[in-house]
């Protein structure tokens, strides 16, 4: 049900902004204000300005003029990670409007702030991709590539530090870090500014968002953030069972239910309407399994992967290439801090089936070999984290533990990556 509201939410913000473009030389309809609550995941944020092709300065104009689109948003989180609505970050600093959003869109898929017009945020950070990249490492401009596999780009609302080792203090930074790193998008600032200044579009919008004169670095990394804070992943599978398990537990005969049933019919009601959803998007037996295993004592995934969004946003030392002649360090590169030493950051296991290959360097390339690695205690150095032990599991546990990751999946926004100004 939350889904289709979505959906409809949607369609009618849709509706409104196509509203505002008429026939060639005709004037355009007047259209009621845009809602400014919405919960994050709505297309009409993400899937940019109607039309096709490159976005002309007329309609970046009627775009800015639309009703609603510069007011502050006061946004909500999808159905699930709803849970984690206390772990938003960054909106006091840089509030979220849809003129913001968008314009960050459009930077986002962008390859002119890279030297050589090729690399955009999207190349390591594809929407088609699980928004990260299918490859081990991060593919910058001529091919170059570093030594850390690209982090995802989702669910980046509810963190602060960024990259593996937290070296970007926001979200803001992190945006604009990638511009000159010389093995991503070998940029300067000054030239990727310059670059944008001298696009109509873009200074029709800055000056709208930001106001006169405000094509800066910092206004780059604002909007680029804002889009990232708009990309969140729907509920899955587990969120529909997560609810309705409570009801299982206190209720688990039928006849139970039925004393419910007679008793409180509102409650009942309830449970009728949460067994739907979750017969509607269901958990398999082995998924099911893997739940109860993922939150026991017994495989501690939860030491870590905490939280709505399975994350607890702090830095381990799984041994993860710490066998290497000369190991990346990690934490400890920023922090200096011996115990940081081969630490990274844990990321969320929120639609992971599609964001392989895996850990900081891109060593494993499947969920079951991830298990694996788990299972066996990571590779001894003396950072390891006092988390990290041998597991006692099963052949079906490893794969019951897959298969809950799995559940664990739900809708990434749609998004256009092709209306960038002319």
């Amino acid at each position: 049900m939350r889904r289709l509201n979505n959906w409809i939410l949607g369609c009618v913000a849709g509706a409104a902004l196509a509203s505002l473009y008429g026939a060639p030389g005709q004037p355009a309809a007047a259209a009621e204000p845009l809602p400014t609550k919405v919960v994050l995941g709505d297309p009409s944020l993400t899937m940019g300005v109607p039309g096709d092709g490159p976005l002309t300065a007329e309609q970046i104009k009627a775009w800015l003029a639309t009703p609603g689109v510069h007011e502050t948003l006061e946004v909500s989180l999808p159905f699930g990670l709803s849970l984690a609505a206390d772990q938003i970050t960054g909106l006091d600093e840089n509030p979220l409007t849809r003129a913001k959003i968008e314009l960050g869109r459009q930077l986002y898929f962008d390859p002119r702030l890279s030297s050589d017009s090729t690399i955009s945020c999207a190349s390591c950070h594809s929407h088609t991709q699980g928004f990260t990249a299918q490859t081990q490492f991060g593919v910058g401009v001529r091919g170059q590539t570093g030594n850390r596999n690209s982090p995802v780009s989702y669910n980046r609302i509810l963190s602060g530090a960024q990259f593996w080792d937290g070296r970007a203090a926001s979200l803001e930074d992190q945006a604009v870090g990638p511009i000159a790193n010389p093995i991503e998008m070998a940029n300067t600032h000054e030239e990727c500014v310059a670059c944008i200044a001298g696009i109509d579009g873009y200074k029709l919008q800055f000056t709208a968002v930001f106001g006169p004169d405000s094509i800066n670095i910092d206004n780059v990394g604002k909007a680029i953030a804002s889009f990232e804070r708009a990309i969140v992943t729907g509920p899955a599978p587990y969120d529909y069972f997560n609810a309705l398990k409570p009801f299982l537990d206190q209720f688990p005969e039928p006849e139970d239910l039925e004393n419910l049933k007679e008793d409180d019919p509102e409650t009942y009601a309830r449970f009728l309407e949460i067994k739907a959803e979750s017969d509607a998007h269901p958990m398999t037996d082995s998924a099911k399994r893997g739940l109860e295993l993922f939150f026991s004592e017994k495989s501690n995934c939860t030491a870590c992967h905490a939280g709505a969004n399975f994350t607890d946003e702090k830095y381990h030392n799984l041994g993860v290439g710490m066998d290497a002649e000369n190991p990346d360090l990690g934490r400890f590169e920023v922090t200096g801090d011996e115990k940081d030493k081969g630490a990274f950051k844990t990321p969320t296991i929120r639609n992971v089936e599609f964001t392989a290959p895996y850990m900081h360097d891109g060593s494993q390339k499947t969920l079951e070999e991830v298990v694996e690695w788990y299972a066996k205690g990571g590779h001894p150095n003396p950072w390891l984290s006092d988390k990290i032990k041998k597991l006692d599991l099963t052949a079906q546990d490893k794969a019951d533990l897959v298969e809950f990751m799995r559940a664990c999946t739900g809708d990434f926004p749609k998004v256009n990556s092709d209306r960038l100004p002319e």
